[in-house]
């Protein structure tokens, strides 16, 4: 399959998770035997912080500006399958082209669901029109659950399909390193997910000057009053993750307000944590219980009391087996290559739904 992808950034994982969830399916995608093009706008904040130039799973190309689409229009019009992305810069100039261009499967890819949903009930969305959404022939969700139902009925989604993030395994091993945090954090700062992280590390922490907490991820404004036991690290590039978790006893997840109200939106680094065997505390969201399995491959500490007696109370022995436990379960449900062969089925059934019925004879006996 020739597969086109107009993604955020494939190039740089800089105050993005797009990147690392694009790498991790494409490369699986591509380790499939597709051929994989990953057209990205070039911006001087991604330029300035590539960690991944030049990929040896697929083709990448930057273009300037809407009018440097031009030059892959016959990659586009070619392609088996083109998929946009959430969150790319003139996206919905950029999905009329595709919508105009392409002959194959197109399919958006919204790692964003619940944001898109509620920026285009206020009519704010920059990168999907509402009208759009029926256009394309397939929807691909970072969100599970009932909000599929929603995109198919209330937007007009001909399939609506769940493809969550995943993981890459052999990118992020469980590595055996002497603990330097009791918990930590990994993620660009958000104003909506700054209050779950004051209450479920900052305080914690405040709490526990003999306990040693992290915080790493950009854009963090300087007015926050860090304790002085949370070391604030700016940004740690994909490759540095697995050493990152392995040196935490625990780390915290945290997800976005729309996410925790939409449910079933489990972010990447939920599984990347996961697969590194680092036990993972997080905010309650429905359907996570479907994805981990509460007090047994993760836990859900209500608040700083309840953070501070599983960082003090739980044992090394139980410590290690949440961590095992979580990371049996997601290598065996949520890999790179088991998004890949869904994505795979998915692109398929849309291709299958586009052809026209054969001719049948019709014979008089």
């Amino acid at each position: 399959m020739r597969l086109v992808v107009l993604g955020l950034s494939l190039s740089s994982s800089w105050g993005n998770g797009h990147a690392t969830t694009y790498r991790a399916l494409l490369k699986a995608f591509a380790a499939s035997g597709h051929d994989v093009l990953f057209l990205e706008r070039d911006v001087p904040w991604y330029a300035q912080h590539r960690d991944l130039p030049d990929p040896d799973f697929c083709a990448l190309a930057l273009y300037a500006d809407l009018d440097g689409l031009d030059d892959h229009r016959a990659a586009i019009a070619g392609a088996d399958a083109v998929i946009v992305g959430s969150y790319v810069p003139d996206g919905i100039a950029v999905g009329a082209r595709v919508r105009d261009w392409a002959r194959g499967v197109t399919a958006f890819y919204d790692i964003d669901t619940p944001v898109t949903l509620a920026a285009l009930e206020a009519g704010t969305c920059a990168y999907l029109a509402a009208g759009q959404i029926a256009d394309y022939d397939l929807y691909l969700s970072f969100t599970g659950g009932p909000i599929l139902r929603r995109l198919e009925r209330a937007y007009g989604a001909p399939a609506a399909r769940a493809l969550y993030c995943s993981v890459d395994p052999d990118a992020y091993p469980a590595l055996d390193r002497p603990a330097r945090y009791d918990l930590s954090y990994l993620g660009t700062y958000s104003p909506d997910r700054q209050p779950t992280l004051e209450r479920l590390l900052i305080e914690p922490a405040r709490r526990a000057p003999d306990l040693r907490f992290a915080v790493a991820g950009p854009q963090y404004p300087a007015g926050i009053d860090w304790p002085a036991n949370v070391e604030r690290i700016e940004h740690l590039p994909p490759d540095r993750h697995p050493d990152f978790y392995a040196a935490s006893r625990y780390t915290l997840n945290v997800t976005r307000a729309d996410m925790i109200r939409a449910g079933w939106s489990p972010s990447v680094r939920l599984f990347e944590a996961g697969a590194c065997g680092t036990p993972v505390l997080s905010d309650r969201w429905d359907g996570l219980d479907t994805l981990l399995v509460p007090d047994r491959e993760i836990l859900l500490p209500e608040g700083p009391d309840e953070v501070l007696a599983i960082l003090r109370g739980r044992s090394e022995a139980d410590r290690r087996r949440l961590g095992t436990a979580a990371r049996a379960a997601i290598l065996a449900r949520h890999t790179a290559a088991a998004r890949a062969a869904e994505l795979e089925g998915f692109l398929g059934a849309a291709r299958a739904q586009r052809a026209p019925a054969p001719d049948l004879a019709i014979i008089d006996h």
